[in-house]
């Protein structure tokens, strides 16, 4: 008859595909219980987001299947996202277990409508997720999210408003959308660390950061502020963003900033009629970068007129259309970007 002992060792030979570590030493497996013939155990995802999650979910069973004497064997998926940051005992964003800044080096690049939709697909795979807009100068998160109220302020902490499964933070909820922010290096910084510090963020997965194009005064203060779990550099294929979102790169990097991947924006246009492809901007442009600075080049996103339409309309494209060839774009985007911040988490738990 097989024991819990028989069972920890076979899924102890289960390896997770990006951590390379067994599924046993990863604390990914509790709850055996073995009565009989039949086997029981949950099988806890680094992410609920996770991009290999049928071939973990598969290889598990079948280990256990193979065991001589089981004859059943009934295991639950669930998820422990592991921490980039020690978010328990932390001053600021307690409770926050990864902050992933989306980052570009000049504007214009579509990083806003990327740090939307990753944010909702991140939420809609089961995490808890926040987003911070951080654009001092150009905050349109609210816009994109459908939000037009301000947040409710209680005891001086901004209580985030809920939109589409993510809780939303920005300064634009703070003054008139016509005006214009015209603000020097200090205060720009200074909002920054507000919006860190007096949102009441809870217990989140992840919170995505949309910055400000370029390497300013947000940028550095966001990373000298708080343990990135990763920065995602967005660019386009022309060599002008490339260019630029290279020198961006080099920024996070000197900054200490692990750099989660390239993704490229804008890649090509797919003909609503014919169903053929336009590389309007040139092609292979961000993965040629990634490949040069050796980072992981995380996808194309095509640029697409309903993308533009449902950001608009505060309806993310990842919310209103799922299943649209949009959407499964970026939820493979938010599978990739999870990942790799598991594999970041999993270099600093080893250390």
């Amino acid at each position: 008859m097989a024991t819990e002992a028989d069972v920890l060792k076979a899924l102890a030979g289960v390896k997770d595909p990006e951590l390379g570590r067994d599924i046993v030493s990863l604390h990914m497996v509790e709850g055996v219980k073995v009565e009989g013939g039949r086997v029981t155990f949950v099988l806890n995802l680094t992410t609920p987001a996770c991009p290999l999650r049928t071939r973990l979910e598969e290889s598990a069973r079948s280990a256990v299947e193979g065991i001589p004497g089981v004859k059943q064997v009934e295991m639950k998926t669930g998820s422990v996202v592991f921490a980039t940051r020690d978010y328990s005992d932390a001053e600021m964003l307690m409770g926050v277990k990864n902050i992933i800044a989306v980052a570009s080096g000049k504007g214009g690049v579509g990083k806003s409508t990327i740090a939307v939709n990753l944010a909702v697909a991140l939420a809609a795979s089961g995490a808890k997720v926040g987003i911070l807009d951080a654009d001092v100068y150009g905050p349109n998160i609210p816009l994109m999210m459908g939000i037009r109220a301000p947040p409710e302020v209680r005891d001086e902490r901004v209580i985030p408003p809920v939109a589409h499964g993510a809780k939303v933070a920005s300064l634009g909820f703070f003054y008139n959308e016509e005006t214009p922010v015209i603000w020097r290096g200090p205060l720009v910084a200074g909002a920054v660390r507000q919006l860190l510090t007096q949102v009441e963020w809870g217990e989140l997965d992840y919170l995505v950061v949309d910055l400000p194009p370029g390497t300013g005064d947000s940028a550095l203060t966001l990373a000298q502020t708080v343990p990135l779990g990763g920065v995602l550099i967005v660019t386009t294929p022309q060599d002008a963003a490339l260019n630029i979102a290279a020198k961006a790169l080099a920024m996070f990097r000197r900054l200490n900033v692990p750099i989660l991947g390239v993704v490229e924006n804008m890649s090509y246009f797919v003909c609503p009629h014919c169903g053929e492809k336009s590389y309007i901007f040139s092609k292979g442009g961000g993965r040629k970068i990634a490949a040069e600075r050796d980072v992981d080049f995380l996808g194309e996103i095509p640029l697409g007129i309903a993308v533009r339409e449902h950001s608009d309309a505060g309806t993310p494209i990842v919310a209103a259309m799922p299943d649209s060839r949009e959407s499964l774009v970026y939820k493979e985007l938010a599978f990739r970007v999870a990942g790799m911040v598991s594999i970041v988490a999993f270099s600093k738990m080893k250390k």
